[in-house]
């Protein structure tokens, strides 16, 4: 239980992170709070839970002919669908939500490293 809520404040760290930096590269996103921001990642990990994998299999010839790359706009528009959902979570266009989903994934994947997956 406390690796799960580690997870889930170190993603909501992550999320802010990636909307402050984008806001400095003039992308239209923005995160009201905390809270905001922990409600975010909460609604992320259920569109990704039931969501995401449905997409993924509708577009598996897609992916396979992008060697991959479509899953980079599948996880943009998990994003975007998230700041479409929690008010006070702002992604107002494609760009936005793939710069967000990328730093927030590369974030997440350096922390990951130095926790573990034993939390």
């Amino acid at each position: 239980m406390k690796g799960l809520v580690v997870r889930w404040v170190v993603s909501a760290g992550a999320l802010y992170a990636s909307v402050k930096i984008g806001q400095l590269l003039g992308l239209p996103m923005a995160l009201k709070g905390v809270w905001q921001a922990l409600l975010a990642v909460l609604v992320l990990a259920v569109i990704n839970a039931l969501v995401r994998p449905l997409v993924i299999i509708l577009t598996l010839p897609l992916n396979c002919m992008t060697l991959g790359i479509m899953t980079f706009v599948i996880n943009a528009l998990m994003f975007w669908l998230a700041g479409r959902i929690v008010p006070g979570f702002e992604v107002n266009n494609f760009w936005a939500a793939l710069f967000g989903s990328f730093v927030m994934g590369v974030i997440n994947g350096i922390v990951s490293h130095f926790i573990g997956n034993n939390e």
